[in-house]
């Protein structure tokens, strides 16, 4: 290999390399915000997230199979944003299962406590989830299109680098949703109880507050928390 061609070759390597790792690194990092999320708020290691997020891609193809047999004419777009949206609910409610259950009872306990828990939990979603479907590799149906787009020109010695557009969506839909994540945290009123609560827990409970409507109203006012930083003085 003469010395153009294999500069050529390491650059289309590094560029391929440089995709591919984005394309993951997309997919790990909205693994990593729910991780640190729920650490950075209750001091809790959810050990059962992962297995949270393998019980929603698990539903999503059962929802596209059923749906796929039950309205044989729904464009498969739409199949896959009906099925995304069950898979939703259904994450959303184990979540809270989960937290109510195997968490909520051991937020001051030490730390081994709600550690140990959470590898009970992340056992059970996995035996739950190869009674259902099975141990056998599953395949999603094939919705986008799969044909390699060339990022660089390549050579007769070595092949360029490629990206599909599962590729990009990837990186889009993951960019995406950490923006929305971070406008959630930086400018909701939501964001700013999860910030206030994960510098310091004990201090949003005395700030006055009110719940949403139909809630009860809980608001203690300034003159009660001055009384309560001259007790702790």
């Amino acid at each position: 290999m003469h010395g153009e061609s294999f500069v050529g070759y390491v650059l289309d390597t590094l560029i391929q390399q440089l995709i591919n790792g984005i394309m993951l690194g997309s997919i790990y990092a909205l693994i990593a915000l729910g991780y640190t999320m729920v650490y950075g708020i209750l001091r809790i290691i959810n050990f059962a997230h992962g297995d949270i997020l393998m019980v929603g891609a698990l539903t999503t193809l059962s929802a596209m199979n059923m749906l796929e047999s039950d309205i044989p004419s729904l464009p498969p777009l739409a199949r896959l944003c009906l099925a995304l949206i069950m898979a939703m609910i259904v994450c959303a409610l184990l979540a809270m299962a989960v937290e109510r259950f195997a968490y909520r009872r051991l937020r001051h306990a030490p730390r081994l406590a709600p550690l140990i828990s959470g590898i009970g939990v992340s056992v059970l979603l996995q035996t739950v989830a190869m009674i259902i479907w099975t141990r056998n590799p599953l395949m999603f149906p094939q919705i986008l299109a799969m044909d390699p787009i060339a990022v660089t020109h390549g050579s007769e010695a070595h092949p360029p680098a490629i990206i599909t557009v599962t590729g990009i969506v990837t990186i889009a839909l993951g960019l995406v949703v950490m923006l929305s994540l971070w406008v959630l945290v930086e400018f909701s009123r939501v964001g700013r109880g999860m910030r206030a609560v994960a510098e310091n827990p004990g201090v949003p409970r005395l700030a006055p507050q009110r719940c949403c409507p139909g809630w009860k109203r809980y608001e203690e006012g300034e003159p009660a928390i001055r009384r309560r930083l001259q007790k702790q003085r």
